[in-house]
């Protein structure tokens, strides 16, 4: 049974920083212990365009009927796909393992082919493969590949995020309400084991606290559930339960990080369901982004359905502008039906917005509100460029945390003329999720610039390279590292996720 302290009490209190988590103060012995995650708020329907609308912001794509005004949120599907390529083309699908296994994962190195970087499928019933639907038509878009990207694990770089959370709570801190903060220094990490010491997903961990209240996350790939006690205010004692196991845990009220293991009854479960929403920013400033993913979201889907080929995958689509544009949300629900989202892609246009924060709150509500299989590995794609409206920041989080408490990991992918605003609350997203920001590069030399982002080390690779590591990461639970051939470039001192912190570090 493992203990990790990240920090010693005397080294944080050196460090002179007291950080709270959401907008609770630490302080506070009034409100009840084991504070759970808001209820999604409740929107109205969706409104629907009229047809004579719809034709004048779409562009019917070659061959593709219009949708008509009843068909607005799940889009006709386009004629039937061509054959395949030959498997060799399309690269084989490899041999089946378990999910369940190391949480690191050093591929072997040898293609800089991105599909190789990704662990091997789980386990699943054989006959599901026959009903299994086939995405790997070729793009209907002309090929997009060449945007570049990084992505950042705040989770791997507690004392990192504690600093820059600091400062940018200085700068932001006046103007945006209800300003989200995640304490990543002071973490409880609760692993979740089979006998053969094998992590065990989507097994419910449930906290109590000293005054009766209790909350509950369930694993996610990994075996891993993570509990920020200033976010879901534990108090200083917990008892904490699993599978059959138990354990009493007091919490340090200066900084430090622990991990706790526990042992299931039963063996590890093996994942077999994976849900995609994408999440996607359509104002005017994402031409770039939007045309990148109708090229490239049938190979990046694609890839892992040939690398996971007992996977049930579904994928949906929120598409979002602002009030007083042509529409605010319009959502393709979840489907294994791929060509449906992609049609829907297809057609959407960027266009609208004005201002520089959208309407992410309502797109946020509607994506965590569809209907999520529990027992599947559950990922959004939030693809903006723009943060919430400044008032909204509070209800854009509590769908966050809405989001966290149903294990959906939103994955941010920060586009052209990311803010400092933008930035905070992706970053805040991913890191209450368990999940990873990934952020637009100029490596490219291609669309608006793209802001730097306030990280000390990452590596460079294709975005689409980028999406699917992440997605596979999520999948398998192993973190997978870019083959040195897909690296465009490298800053800082990175070692696997980690940033090298230097000598003379300091939070303020």
């Amino acid at each position: 049974m493992r203990r990790i302290l990240w920090l010693s009490g005397a080294a944080a209190a050196a460090m002179g920083v007291a950080l709270t988590s959401g907008a609770i103060a630490a302080t506070d012995r009034q409100e009840p212990l084991c504070r759970r995650a808001p209820e999604l708020a409740q929107l109205p329907p969706e409104i629907e365009l009229q047809q004579q609308q719809q034709r004048m912001e779409y562009e019917p794509e070659p061959g593709e009927e219009a949708a008509d005004s009843s068909s607005v949120v799940m889009a006709p599907p386009p004629p039937p796909p061509p054959p395949l390529p030959p498997a060799a083309e399309r690269g084989g699908d490899s041999d089946e393992v378990a999910v369940t296994g190391s949480r690191v994962a050093r591929p072997t190195l040898e293609s800089p082919s991105p599909v190789t970087a990704m662990p091997a499928p789980p386990a699943a019933p054989a006959e599901s493969a026959s009903r299994r639907p086939d995405y790997r038509r070729p793009p209907i878009s002309p090929p997009a590949g060449l945007l570049t990207a990084g992505d950042y694990d705040d989770l791997l770089n507690p004392m990192l995020y504690a600093r820059y959370v600091v400062r940018a709570a200085r700068d932001l801190g006046q103007q945006v309400t209800g300003l989200p903060r995640v304490d990543t220094r002071r973490t409880v990490t609760i692993n979740v084991e089979d006998s053969a010491g094998r992590p065990s997903p989507f097994v419910p961990v449930k906290v109590t606290c000293v005054d009766g209240n209790s909350l509950t996350l369930s694993t996610l790939a990994d075996g891993r559930a993570v509990f920020f006690p200033g976010l879901d205010r534990l108090g200083s004692r917990i008892t904490v339960s699993a599978a059959g196991a138990q354990r009493t845990l007091d919490i340090p009220a200066d900084s430090g990080g622990q991990q706790q293991t526990l042992v299931a009854r039963t063996n590890a479960s093996p994942v077999r369901k994976f849900d995609l929403m994408i999440t996607l920013d359509s104002t005017g400033s994402m031409g770039d982004e939007i045309e990148f993913l109708k090229s490239e979201l049938r190979s990046i889907v694609g890839d892992i359905s040939a690398h996971y080929p007992q996977l049930d995958i579904r994928v949906g689509l929120v598409a979002y502008r602002d009030i007083g544009d042509e529409y605010v949300t319009r959502t393709s629900r979840l489907t294994s039906e791929l060509n449906v989202i992609q049609a829907s892609l297809n057609r959407t246009r960027g266009t609208g917005g004005g201002d520089m924060p959208e309407a992410m709150d309502q797109a946020l509500i509607r994506a965590v509100g569809q209907d999520w299989r529990p027992d599947a590995i559950k990922s959004m794609l939030l693809v903006a460029d723009a943060p919430p409206h400044d008032a909204l920041q509070g209800r854009a989080f509590a769908a966050a945390e809405a989001a966290r408490a149903r294990r959906i990991q939103i994955v941010p992918v920060a586009s052209s003329g990311v803010d400092k605003r933008a930035e905070y609350f992706m970053r805040a997203v991913a890191a209450a999720t368990q999940s990873r920001y990934i952020f637009l590069t100029d490596d490219s030399g291609i669309g608006n610039p793209h802001a730097e982002p306030d990280v000390d080390c990452y590596v460079v690779t294709q975005l689409a390279t980028a999406i699917r590591r992440v997605l596979a990461s999520q999948i398998s639970g192993q973190r997978i590292e870019p083959h040195p051939g897909e690296v465009i470039r490298t800053l800082g001192r990175y070692d696997h996720g980690k940033c090298v912190l230097p000598r003379n570090f300091s939070i303020q």
